[in-house]
């Protein structure tokens, strides 16, 4: 699993493994039912606290990615709740269409980045 951290971002260290397990599931890098690294392991790897990953990895469980087992660690488990997950997105997006209004950023050009962002994850698929 490759990781890769900005120390010198604003963005909280737990937040970017978080996200980018994220995209890594979201464009198939991560498959479901892989396992992913324990802890530790993956604390080493990218040279940070074991603490941290762990939040990650609670962050990720919480909204329904993983599923931690004593047995077999965190492993990629897609939760299927598309209401909770609309809800969450709005909430975010709030915020995020809010900075684009207050840049002037025009609703076409909004559009075309989302659709950009998301044939980027999605290799132009129509979902």
């Amino acid at each position: 699993m490759y990781i890769e951290i900005d120390f010198n971002s604003d963005e909280a260290i737990y937040m970017q493994v978080r996200n980018q397990i994220v995209l890594g599931i979201a464009t198939n890098q991560y498959q479901e039912g892989e396992s992913l690294p324990s802890v530790r392991q993956l604390a080493d790897s990218i040279g940070i606290n074991m603490h941290t990953v762990n939040k990650a990895y609670h962050v990720l469980r919480q909204e329904g990615f993983i599923r931690l087992d004593r047995r077999n660690g965190a492993v990629i488990y897609m939760q299927e709740d598309k209401s909770q997950a609309i809800l969450e997105m709005q909430k975010t997006l709030q915020v995020i269409l809010a900075k684009a209004v207050c840049k002037n950023i025009s609703r076409g050009e909004i559009h075309q980045l989302v659709d950009e962002v998301y044939d980027s994850l999605t290799g132009g698929k129509n979902a």
